[in-house]
């Protein structure tokens, strides 16, 4: 299995992840209201950058993992599985008490891919995606609402 490695990526070096960050959430202007929000990380395997992962914080001990990017290279071995993992245990020893995530009701593989890891449906927020300036369609699907995740640490 490989090995995953999280660098801390300083707030003034993360518009250069940008990019990366654009894998995962297609519209830049909702991505550079967060880009600066909580703590991000380059994604390091075989000494390459495979991606990047940014973490937000909310009262009561949550954190909530805001974007995971890997680029095609590394994708579908599970990376992302140690990468989540990693940061569960992370976030626990931190002393936080639960992860959330969202995504889109349209993203049939990110919707199975938490629940493997043991994350639980909480909430819709309906006509989320509805704020982005364009649609966005996967699978056939427009994105239009946000299910919530919760998993305890």
């Amino acid at each position: 299995m490989r090995e995953v490695k999280l660098e801390a990526i300083e707030t003034e070096k993360r518009n250069s992840f940008l990019d990366y960050l654009l894998l995962a959430d297609e519209s830049e202007e909702i991505v550079r209201e967060y880009i600066n929000d909580g703590e991000m990380f380059a994604i390091c395997c075989e000494g390459k950058t495979a991606g990047v992962v940014l973490f937000t914080f909310h009262p009561n001990g949550i954190v909530e993992l805001k974007n995971i990017a890997l680029t095609e290279d590394f994708r579908g071995n599970g990376l992302g599985k140690l990468v989540v993992i990693e940061a569960f245990h992370l976030y626990k020893n931190k002393g936080l008490d639960k992860m959330i995530v969202g995504t889109a009701n349209s993203s049939i593989d990110n919707l199975a891919f938490y629940q493997k890891l043991g994350f639980r449906m909480d909430e819709i927020k309906k006509d989320f995606f509805e704020n982005y300036p364009e649609p966005i369609f996967e699978n056939g699907i427009r994105a239009l609402d946000m299910v919530m995740f919760e998993k305890d640490l």
